[in-house]
């Protein structure tokens, strides 16, 4: 068995290692059990009456609700509709808000002309523009993608920026040494060495993305898990919209789970 007996080298103890994987463990038990548990006192709290069951309906009740659904296909249509505008918004907007990120990161003088833009477009709500967006692209999908991309892209360009601003300065002299240089030396040394801060915004942007997909529903839709939320106001039906509220937080839930995967997998250096 290795042990710490040499001052030129660390090696992990298997007993360090047993504490890891026990850690990840109560994690991931933890991930489980905190939304079920407030599932569970949301039901003994309203089988006692202890809240108002037309606006809090009993979490049965929502999931004999969520099954009609699934059994009418309806609720895949809207997930579907939903899904689609923020996956393509997302991956758009990130990717291009990573490479200008990199490009304002590593080359001053684009950094000194973009970020006062960027720092004075970032604040303004992306559905405050939306009504813009429709009066150049008019009606349709092509005014919520781009909104939904927008969103995602500011969240991009500025973790990345301040990731790739605070690589350590031997990685950019290695790279440069080997002959990296212009779009290579983005792609090979600038944008690894800043993926911790690209994830980071990579989770805030898809929360974002949800935000204003959302939002976007509520006003020009036809399908989606907002208009259902909106449709469900109009016509009372409180389970329904417990039913998308509940699809939106667990679709949220499982796309970071993804990404924090992807994170592991990709920046394994990273605790």
């Amino acid at each position: 068995m290795l042990t710490k007996n040499s001052a030129t080298r660390t090696v992990v103890l298997p007993q360090e290692d047993t504490e890891k994987n026990r850690f990840e463990l109560s994690s991931g038990f933890v991930y489980l059990i905190s939304p079920v548990a407030l599932l569970v006192i949301w039901q003994i709290v309203g089988t006692l009456d202890l809240i108002d069951l037309r606006f809090f309906p009993l979490p049965s009740q929502i999931a004999e609700t969520f099954v009609q659904e699934l059994l009418s296909g309806e609720w895949f249509v809207h997930v579907g509709a939903t899904l689609g505008r923020v996956m393509f918004g997302f991956i758009v907007g990130s990717a291009l808000g990573i490479i200008t990120g990199a490009v304002m990161g590593l080359i001053p003088w684009v950094r000194f002309c973009v970020y006062p833009l960027v720092a004075a477009i970032y604040p303004i709500p992306k559905i405050a523009i939306f009504p813009l967006i429709l009066l150049i692209l008019g009606l349709g999908e092509a005014a919520k993608l781009v909104t939904i991309a927008a969103s995602c892209f500011f969240f991009l360009t500025i973790s990345t920026m301040s990731g790739v601003m605070n690589i350590p300065r031997v990685y950019m002299d290695v790279g440069k040494n080997f002959g990296s240089k212009g779009l290579d030396f983005i792609l090979t040394i600038a944008i690894p060495a800043a993926l911790p801060a690209i994830f980071s915004g990579l989770k805030l942007a898809l929360g974002a993305g949800f935000l204003v997909v959302v939002s976007l529903e509520f006003i020009d839709a036809q399908a989606g898990i907002g208009w259902q939320i909106w449709r469900s106001w109009e016509l009372f039906s409180i389970r329904t919209m417990f039913v998308s509220l509940l699809t939106v937080s667990f679709l949220g839930l499982a796309l970071v789970v993804v990404l924090e995967w992807l994170e592991k997998k990709l920046v394994p250096w990273r605790p």
